[in-house]
């Protein structure tokens, strides 16, 4: 049994899309003193086996939270899962599957002579995922959230289905055939993120996903494109930008997820869009800690937007507590212990109190 106080946790996160929260929304967790490791229900012949064992992935995800200690703000939520290129797989590229992610397998060779690209119901990805969702909204009993699939569409996708080193070529080979197939693919994702919220919606409030923020109130979901940093602030206008402005159009709030350094160039650019709502900015791996970034914080939170600090140690909390505002603020963090866990949230207390009491 997984008990929440989802009430407390429903005014939390209302007050976070506003902007109304005085203390950061926590998103911190920590294993459970009595924490069991995880024993598979059955052996696989193959990692690829493991990944399309629905019942495995169920099993797993409620041992996981089941034996999560959640404190501050977080909360249990298990979201469908066949890796980041799953538009790209819908939309016609393979896939391939490791321990802990999969990848596509690039099918295009000429964005002239391919067909058009359109959602196909009957597709086997689109089928297992929305499969997935079901039986995971079954076994949540309102015990846990579940979340939408990663999805990755626009540029990313297009990157799905002809690889990072031949997309940036197109761009300067083909620019002009690129934009209808942005085009295609936002059609594909409208219908699949519609069918998966749908699956949903009928036993859960609100709506979350990978990015572990929830909307108690509605839709939301991530705009992204990892594909921008590889390419310079023109091309990222010419085929990223239109895809997140339709994105945007299309959904009623999104957080964009702002990935390594080599994406900050982009970072002015995406906070003049007034219909985004805030960005998760992630630093990546081999790159300082969260501390290291506060000019980064600082600027998204001026221009108003939400703000989600991702993979915080336990040792910047208190920093990050003290330099950046708290309305609109989310941080994750992952503690060593449910004792770490309570003293962390005793300090991000104190330290909100002390601020305010000298803002007054």
């Amino acid at each position: 049994m997984i008990k929440i106080d989802w009430e407390y946790l429903e005014k939390r996160w209302r007050a976070f899309w506003t902007r109304q929260n005085d203390t950061p929304i926590l998103g911190l967790t920590a294993p459970k003193e009595e924490a069991q490791p995880f024993a598979p229900p059955r052996a696989h012949r193959s990692v690829e086996e493991r990944w399309h064992d629905v019942e495995h992935r169920i099993a797993q995800a409620r041992h996981g939270m089941e034996n999560t200690y959640f404190g501050g703000d977080a909360f249990p939520m298990a979201f469908p899962d066949l890796g980041p290129d799953l538009i790209g797989a819908i939309c016609g590229c393979g896939l391939h599957f490791g321990q802990g992610t999969s990848w596509a397998a690039p099918c295009v060779t000429d964005w002239e002579t391919l067909p058009p690209i359109a959602f196909d119901e009957q597709n086997p990805w689109f089928r297992e995922i929305l499969d997935m969702t079901r039986r995971m909204v079954e076994d949540a009993h309102g015990e846990y959230l579940v979340g939408v699939a990663d999805l990755h569409p626009g540029a990313d996708a297009l990157v799905s289905l002809r690889g990072p080193e031949a997309l940036c070529c197109d761009l300067i080979d083909c620019p002009e055939l690129l934009p209808r197939r942005i085009e295609e693919v936002h059609g594909v994702y409208t219908q699949v993120f519609r069918r998966l919220s749908d699956a949903i919606a009928p036993v859960q409030r609100g709506s979350t996903n990978w990015m572990g923020i929830w909307k108690p109130d509605g839709d939301w979901y991530v705009t992204s494109a990892d594909f921008g940093a590889l390419i310079s602030p023109r091309d990222f206008e010419y085929i990223v930008l239109p895809a997140i402005e339709e994105e945007l159009d299309y959904l009623p709030a999104s957080i964009y997820h702002l990935d390594g350094p080599g994406a900050l160039r982009h970072l002015d650019r995406l906070l003049e869009l007034k219909k985004l709502n805030g960005v998760q900015w992630v630093q990546g791996a081999g790159a300082p800690p969260p501390r290291a970034w506060l000019e980064v914080y600082h600027k998204i939170q001026r221009a108003g937007k939400l703000l989600q600090v991702t993979e915080c140690p336990p040792e910047d909390l208190e920093l990050l507590c003290r330099e950046l505002e708290p309305e609109g603020l989310h941080i994750s963090c992952r503690a060593e212990s449910e004792r770490q866990a309570r003293q962390l949230e005793e300090m991000v207390r104190r330290v909100c109190a002390e601020k305010r009491r000298r803002a007054r």
